[in-house]
C-alpha cells in the first residue's frame, strides 16, 4: 500500500494526484505532498531509522519515495553538528550549533533536496532533469545527474561568476546562459515545462525536491542533547509560493529564513 496519498495546495486545500506540477490550478498556491499518516504510524520508528543507511535515506519512510524505488544517492546527509562557542558568546547563546551541511557531496545542502527529486523523477519515467539556478543547486543537479545516467540541462545567469561555471562544468551537463538575473532564467524554465518532457527540480517536481529539506529537521530531532532552540534552517529551499498569485507583493513570495 502506498504511503503516499498526493498533493494538495496549502492555500485552498485542492487535491491532485501524485505527478509533476508545483502550482495549484485553482488559487495559483504551492503544492505538497500528502502522506498516509495512519500507514506511517505502523512502520516509522526509532530503531527502524537508526537501523538506517548512513546518510538521510534512513529518514525513507518519511519521503515521498516508495519502498521499491532505487534511489539517487551520492551519501549526502549526516553532516556534522559543529559547536560555535566564539559565535555564540557574542550573540549571548550558550549552545549555539552550526549543521555544517558543506559536509555533503557537492558541498551544500542542496544535495539533499535533489537526491529527492531525481529519484522522483527517474523512477517517473523522467530522461532528463533540469533546473535554474545561481550556482549550487546547478551543481548538485549536475552531480546527481551523472549518478542517476540522466541528461542534464543547467539554467544560469550569463554573469554567473566564472568560478562556479568551473564548478558546475565538472559533471559535464549542458550549461545555458541566460541574459538576465535568477528571476529571468526561473521564468524561462517554468515557460519551458510547457514545452518539453523534462523534470524541472525547482519547478515542477518542485513539491518532492523540497521534501529532502526536511531531513535536516530530523536528523538534529534526532540528537536530542544538542538539539537547538530556536532551530534555524536554510532559507534555499522554505516553501514559498513558487508563483507569484494575483494580488501579492514581490516580498510576499521571497523565501526567509525559518526559525
Amino acid at each position: 500500500m502506498s504511503k503516499l496519498l498526493g498533493l494538495r495546495c496549502r492555500e485552498c486545500g485542492t487535491e491532485y494526484e501524485l505527478q509533476a506540477t508545483h502550482v495549484c490550478e485553482m488559487c495559483f498556491g504551492p503544492l505538497d505532498v500528502v502522506y498516509d499518516q495512519a500507514a506511517l504510524k505502523k512502520v516509522v520508528t526509532r530503531d527502524r531509522i537508526e537501523q538506517g543507511p548512513k546518510s538521510m535515506w534512513r529518514y525513507r519512510d518519511l519521503l515521498p519515495i516508495e519502498d521499491s524505488v532505487p534511489v539517487v544517492t551520492l551519501g549526502e546527509g549526516m553532516t556534522p553538528l559543529v559547536k560555535a562557542d566564539r559565535l555564540g558568546a557574542e550573540l549571548g547563546l550558550r549552545n549555539l550549533y552550526l549543521k555544517n551541511d558543506s559536509m555533503n557531496p557537492t558541498n551544500s545542502f542542496k544535495d539533499r533536496v535533489v537526491s529527492v527529486a531525481i529519484s522522483w523523477a527517474r523512477a517517473h519515467g523522467f530522461e532528463t532533469i533540469a533546473c535554474a539556478s545561481t550556482g549550487n543547486l546547478a551543481n548538485a543537479v549536475a552531480a546527481y545527474a551523472v549518478r542517476a545516467g540522466l541528461e542534464c540541462f543547467v539554467f544560469i545567469p550569463d554573469d554567473l561568476e566564472a568560478g562556479k561555471v568551473a564548478s558546475i562544468g565538472v559533471f559535464d551537463p549542458n550549461v545555458v546562459a541566460v541574459r538576465g538575473n535568477y528571476d529571468e532564467v526561473n521564468r524561462l524554465c517554468s515557460q519551458l515545462v510547457e514545452s518539453t518532457p523534462w523534470a524541472f527540480c525547482n519547478i515542477n517536481i518542485r513539491p518532492f525536491y523540497a521534501e529532502g529539506s526536511k531531513t535536516l529537521t530530523f536528523r538534529l530531532a534526532a540528537r536530542p542533547c544538542t538539539t537547538p532552540s530556536p532551530r534555524t534552517r536554510p532559507s534555499g529551499c522554505c516553501r514559498s509560493s513558487p508563483t507569484r498569485s494575483p494580488g501579492r507583493s514581490p516580498s510576499a513570495t521571497r523565501p526567509t529564513a525559518r526559525t
